[in-house]
């Protein structure tokens, strides 16, 4: 059974060791700048005790950052589930939009985001080479082993 609950304290150390295995370290860095994904709000789904899918986010100047998100289950309504819940508390917390920064390689995220009524508002040429300077655990190739170059910027206004 799928429970989404919000990450406290009771959860973190699963949350830490899950971004780790997933993203290589804590770090997470969009449009030059740095995130600890282990000290931010977000969600994680959890399916026999065990988490299959996180999102991270920051609220800052009535706009919501989601700076990550994962499902590791895809196609079961984890990932909408997940995001469903930071669109509600960007909402609560008056935000104007909701933004987020996928790479060029990510496709399954450029599609899933646009089936959700985010827009592509910015293609950032070669950022992923000045995030790699921050952090080197950014690999060259991606999904189908496509060259990790571009960030591209997602929004939904609110």
């Amino acid at each position: 059974m799928l429970v989404i609950k919000p990450i406290d304290e009771k959860l973190k150390k699963k949350v830490i060791d899950f971004i780790i295995r997933n993203w290589g370290s804590p770090i997470m860095v969009s449009k030059g700048k740095v995130h600890s994904m282990d000290k931010l709000p977000g969600y994680v789904a959890i399916v026999n005790n065990d988490i299959k899918g996180l999102i991270t986010y920051n609220i800052d100047n009535e706009e919501c950052e989601i700076v990550s998100l994962d499902s590791l289950i895809e196609n079961q309504g984890i990932g909408s589930k997940l995001l469903e819940r930071v669109i509600h508390k960007a909402k609560e917390q008056e935000c104007k939009r909701i933004w987020l920064i996928t790479t060029n390689d990510n496709i399954r995220a450029i599609r899933f985001y646009q089936k959700r009524g985010f827009n592509m508002v910015a293609l950032y040429v070669n950022a992923v080479q000045e995030a790699r300077k921050i952090k080197p655990e950014i690999p060259l190739y991606g999904y189908d082993n496509i060259p990790i170059l571009h960030e591209i910027e997602f929004e939904i206004k609110l």
